[in-house]
């Protein structure tokens, strides 16, 4: 008999497969059904993003920016008419004004005729020669009343009134650009542990007043490193690395809960979550190995757990559970239900989470409940090429779904827009360095309120502060 098996792409299996028309992978049976549901929830997911914005689009008003432009389309309107008004008094005055005088001019001509016609016929002395002229006096005269000096309207080439238009304001993706030279602002004096040090800083987070959060992974501390200061100070952990519940070892990333403004700590040599408050401290994740944090705006908590190549999401204050994986936990492996060490995450304002996904060399998107995610940057093996990665680390994305990634071993960071097959160099690529356009294994990333650019510079012991143009 002919072998019509082919490998399915979900089990790996060699069975009957069918291909699917989007994607144009073969499935079994079985996992095309999955494979089909999967497809029916994004459909949901779209109806239900489609339905809100009904909801939203049924409430729209004109809004304050449009009013105003209709204010000022009427104010320009008053302007013009009483400008057009008042040059059309003016050249009426001048014509009734040329009229006046021309009339007044003829008035005199024929009282003038007429006194020289009585002056004549009182002294009875008259001939052919006085009465031709008098003849020829009131023929000229009569001929200037009914053919008047010609005046028209001359209409200036030059437009009279300052013309206006509407020109379409349509938002168009915003490509910021940085300067290619960094100041350091935190770090940047050789490793080590004095308080203007850093050793091999891995996560950061940059508050609203620019105050910069360190993950320092080899002193095995949190260091805050104030604006503009020149020196750090330790809010969490000593130089020593420990296990006690005032100690951390090898913490990777750092978080601020802005509900409490503690801080919580991915402290991955002792296997667990910990949140620091005012010198307080309490375990909120045990038996984890915790890698990357993120919250989003209802205060969920983000871990990433390489150990199980997942990542889990908690209720504020509800740890005692195990949380809810969403994203990967299907096993180590390189399909889009899976990942591959993950390390830093990033949660938008959807509750999409954004995994970078080291060993896969990928940054993958798992939108909220999807059972698999997204590739939206590299994934074409490890490489330099602007479509690759080479085990990416930080992982931030901006208001218009614009990815940036710390590419790590390729010591740069890279944007990767919607749609686009290869990414462009925002910073760094010159290179492995230490000089102010050079990185040296970039890992944390965070943007301020200004939109200026911070990267945890692992190998120069540093943290970089890329400027915005503005």
């Amino acid at each position: 008999m002919v072998n019509n098996k082919t490998q399915c792409f979900t089990c790996n299996k060699d069975k009957i497969t069918y291909l699917c028309g989007g994607c144009l992978r073969n499935f079994c049976l079985m996992d095309l059904t999955k494979h089909r549901q999967i497809l029916k929830e994004e459909l949901h997911l779209i109806i239900n993003d489609y339905d809100q914005f009904k909801e939203i689009f049924s409430e729209q008003k004109p809004n304050s920016h449009d009013l105003s432009l209709i204010d000022q389309i009427n104010q320009w309107e008053t302007d013009s008419i009483d400008k057009i008004k008042q040059e059309a008094q003016d050249c009426r005055n001048i014509i009734i004004g040329y009229s006046q005088t021309f009339l007044n001019d003829i008035e005199m001509k024929f009282n003038d005729l007429s006194e020289q016609m009585k002056q004549i016929d009182e002294e009875n002395e008259f001939n052919e020669i006085n009465l031709n002229y008098l003849r020829i006096q009131l023929r000229k005269t009569t001929e200037e009343l009914n053919n008047p000096s010609t005046i028209s309207i001359e209409e200036d080439s030059q437009p009279f009134i300052n013309e206006i238009s509407i020109i379409s304001l349509e938002q168009k993706p915003k490509f910021n650009k940085w300067k290619q030279n960094a100041i350091t602002v935190a770090g940047g004096n050789e490793e080590g542990q004095e308080l203007n040090q850093l050793n091999s800083p891995r996560g950061i987070f940059v508050d609203k007043n620019k105050n910069i959060f360190i993950a320092d992974y080899h002193n095995h501390r949190i260091v805050e490193w104030k604006c503009n200061e020149e020196e750090g100070q330790i809010i969490a952990g000593t130089h020593r690395q420990g296990n006690r519940i005032d100690q951390l070892s090898h913490p990777t990333d750092v978080i601020i809960d802005q509900q409490n403004h503690s801080i919580i700590i991915a402290d991955k040599g002792n296997k667990r979550v910990i949140q620091w408050l005012t010198q307080k401290q309490q375990i909120l994740i045990n038996h984890i190995c915790c890698y990357g944090l993120a919250m989003d705006k209802y205060g969920f908590l983000y871990v990433t757990n390489t150990g199980k190549d997942e990542v889990r999401r908690w209720k504020m204050g509800e740890y005692n559970n195990e949380g809810i994986v969403v994203a990967g936990g299907n096993g180590n492996g390189n399909q889009l239900s899976q990942l591959n060490s993950p390390g830093f995450i990033f949660v938008d304002e959807d509750q999409s989470v954004y995994v970078s996904d080291w060993g896969n060399q990928r940054i993958i998107k798992w939108r909220k409940d999807a059972k698999e995610g997204t590739i939206v940057a590299g994934g074409n093996d490890g490489g330099e090429n602007l479509n690759q990665l080479y085990h990416p680390q930080g992982v931030i994305v901006d208001g218009l779904g614009q990815v940036y990634v710390a590419d790590y071993g390729n010591h740069r960071v890279i944007r990767w827009c919607e749609g686009k097959e290869e990414g462009e160099i925002v910073v760094g690529g010159n290179d492995q360095g230490n000089q102010s356009n050079q990185l040296n294994l970039p890992s944390g990333l965070s943007f301020d309120d200004d939109g200026n650019l911070y990267v945890a510079d692992y190998l120069n012991h540093r943290v970089q502060k890329f400027e915005i143009i503005l």
